[in-house]
């Protein structure tokens, strides 16, 4: 069967049938079980002015003491001075992210208390409902959440916090069908008009998209491997207006001579894919696209150069780069949002079977540029490095924002509260810095010294696809941003160490979905910036 060499469709309209493969008829059962029930269903969610019958669980979102004189106004005297007492008592210190459960108080089944900080913005209020949300898993009844005196925003990034803590991976228990959803949540607020607005003009989809990600991160790699991303991208942007959705297969790389991507893939009997999504808004500014890149290697095995055996499990979520972009994309679209962005996904399983490239080998990349490889565990790099040429060259983007799990030397360098950022743009990495801190998800820039070119040189290629130890990180950077041109307004964030972990308080072990709020927030806040060889990074 001759496949086409580039799909072009809306995004309601399904791919074609391709033919087949042993291991994608091997995954087909599981797969349609994936289908069915990987999705996390969403509680209810409703806003009023004045607060349900009393029974099941309460929620007080207080951020000093004398909030709860505003918040449980419309609670009976002896449940709010049960409240005040168990508080006091408990030295319950109203920080963000902190809860404190209450049992056999008044009529409510539970009472649980989730501080805010002082004077917390949406951003902040989404953290701590994240917080609320995961505490409440369990909980089957009806919550209501009294937000009285709050501003409407903060409201909305309580409630949308909540969808995004109301997050289960146990994707594959056979207990999980039978498992309660949870009751409807109410929200009383003074503002609840204006805070359904909010919730549902941008939170609602911000839950979804964070869901999607997580779940296709979460997967296992012999149900999601590049054609089925393509197959639960194409599903999840179904009749959203302003979509359109192209794939490049193998035969299509293989004209325009993209050799580092197909490259890493050729060892997987699964075939690459590059995915584009490209979504224009009503209102967008005229000008190019902001771009944004993510490696997508759906199972990373090191290939000939293969990972121990400890935590490769976990190479299945070696993907979270593409799966953030392309959760963020689906925010903005499912949302309205006016702005013109693409998501490119570089898609490919790196395998070491017969055919797998080796230590060694030299590989051209779509600009000719030629590649000696010293790791084939250093993959990622090659795959954006095509994923970046094919997007300057047709797109024209304004920016270009790449996202990967790239190194595990970040992690040593930044541990669990920072991704790193590289740009040779001071007006880009301040832009993304502030998107990070708006949403809590937290970027410290790192160099791209000029003394890493030295350490990406090769005797026999144009470049080498890992350096000899030292800045990891910085090289892995300095690399990809051998493949842009200089004047193209360019950063590259580095989640090795973000993406995916243990439990925490406000989500279950896997996937954390980073970067799908950053860089939605980053989007949306978007400001031109003038184009030219970059004015730092060193």
């Amino acid at each position: 069967m001759t496949r086409p060499r580039s799909l072009v469709v809306s995004a309601a309209v399904l791919a074609g049938v391709l033919m087949m493969t042993a291991p994608q008829a091997a995954s087909a059962q599981t797969n349609a079980r994936a289908a069915q029930a990987a999705a996390t269903p969403s509680r209810a969610v409703t806003f009023a002015e004045s607060a349900p019958e009393a029974g099941g669980t309460l929620v007080l979102p207080l951020g000093a003491a004398g909030d709860l004189a505003t918040r449980g106004a419309g609670l009976d005297e002896a449940t709010r001075q049960g409240v005040e007492r168990a508080a006091a008592s408990a030295e319950f210190g109203y920080r963000a992210r902190q809860t404190m459960t209450l049992r056999g108080i008044g009529a409510w089944d539970r009472i649980l208390l989730v501080g805010l900080g002082a004077a917390p913005d949406a951003g902040e209020a989404q953290w701590s409902g994240a917080v609320a949300g995961r505490a409440l898993m369990s909980d089957d009844g009806p919550i209501t959440v009294l937000a009285g005196g709050l501003p409407a925003e903060t409201v909305a990034g309580f409630a949308t916090g909540m969808g995004i803590g109301h997050y289960r991976s146990d994707l594959y228990r056979s207990t999980r069908e039978a498992t309660a959803t949870g009751g409807t949540v109410t929200f009383v607020s003074d503002a609840a008009g204006a805070a359904r607005s909010a919730f549902e003009g941008r939170g609602a989809a911000l839950v979804e998209a964070m869901t999607w990600t997580r779940d296709i991160a979460n997967e296992p790699a012999n149900v999601v491997y590049p054609e089925t991303f393509v197959d639960r991208a194409r599903a999840a942007f179904a009749g959203v207006r302003g979509v359109t959705i192209e794939v490049l297969d193998v035969p299509a790389m293989e004209r325009l001579g993209m050799g580092a991507l197909l490259g890493v893939g050729q060892g997987s009997e699964r075939p690459p894919r590059l995915l584009v999504i490209r979504y224009r808004g009503a209102g967008a500014p005229e000008g190019g696209p902001i771009a944004l890149v993510g490696k997508g290697i759906t199972f990373d095995s090191g290939g000939i150069s293969i990972k121990p055996g400890a935590g490769m499990g976990n190479m299945k979520m070696d993907m979270s780069g593409a799966a953030a972009v392309t959760g963020a994309v689906l925010a903005l679209a499912r949302s309205g949002a006016p702005v013109n962005v693409v998501a490119v996904s570089a898609l490919a399983e790196n395998m070491p079977d017969g055919g797998a490239t080796r230590p060694g080998d030299v590989l051209t990349a779509m600009n000719g540029k030629t590649i000696e490889i010293v790791s084939t565990d250093a993959e990622g790099r090659l795959v954006l490095a095509d994923a970046l040429v094919w997007t300057e060259r047709n797109l024209n983007p304004a920016v270009v924002v790449d996202v990967a799990t790239l190194t595990g030397s970040v992690g040593g360098a930044l541990g669990d509260d920072y991704a790193g950022l590289f740009s040779r743009h001071d007006a880009l990495a301040e832009q993304l810095d502030a998107a990070g801190r708006s949403t809590g998800e937290l970027l410290w820039r790192l160099p791209l010294h000029a003394s890493y070119a030295q350490d990406t040189s090769s005797t026999i290629a144009d470049i080498i696809n890992s350096g000899a130890g030292g800045a990891g990180a910085g090289t892995g950077a300095w690399f990809i941003g051998e493949f842009i041109s200089r004047d193209i307004p360019w950063a590259h964030l580095d989640i090795a160490n973000m993406a995916y972990g243990g439990p925490n308080d406000w989500k279950p072990a896997g996937s954390a979905g980073f970067a799908v709020r950053l860089l939605e927030q980053f989007v949306r806040d978007w400001r031109p910036v003038a184009r030219g060889a970059g004015d730092g990074g060193g």
